[in-house]
């Protein structure tokens, strides 16, 4: 995901940066939403639409450092990371197309599609050590 030569650039470095401070309040929510009833008086409600923007906000954010990461860096680390970020994309479309055929055709218990997200990093995750060249 993040080699520590990313990290020993000044793109890395606010790209960390931009992580921890979006992916921490991302975190905390989903906790709090998982672990205590603060949030059940909004499910249903108009203000439930509010709590969802506030989740999915630090995805966008997430999303937006990892571009810029791509931005800010030299040629090799942008197509790197394009290159693992794109092939990432596409296991977690592929995943999340079959699992919705499977749900229409096979019975498949339904799954959220906000999975799609942590399924997505996982992705990235298990494709970076071995995407490590532009070619």
């Amino acid at each position: 995901m993040l080699t520590l030569s990313k990290q020993q650039t000044p793109a890395g470095r606010r790209y960390v940066l931009r992580t921890f401070a979006f992916m921490v309040p991302y975190v905390a929510i989903c906790v709090a939403m998982m672990t205590t009833n603060a949030f059940d008086g909004v499910m249903g409600r108009p203000a439930g639409w509010a709590l969802a923007a506030a989740v999915a906000a630090p995805v966008i954010g997430q999303i937006w450092a990892t571009l810029s990461l791509m931005r800010e860096s030299d040629e090799f680390v942008r197509m790197v990371t394009a290159k693992q970020f794109i092939i990432a994309s596409g296991l977690a479309m592929a995943a999340a197309t079959f699992w919705g055929f499977g749900e229409t055709f096979a019975g498949a218990p339904h799954l959220p599609a906000w999975l799609i997200y942590p399924l997505f990093w996982a992705a990235f995750g298990l494709v970076s050590p071995f995407i490590r060249s532009s070619n």
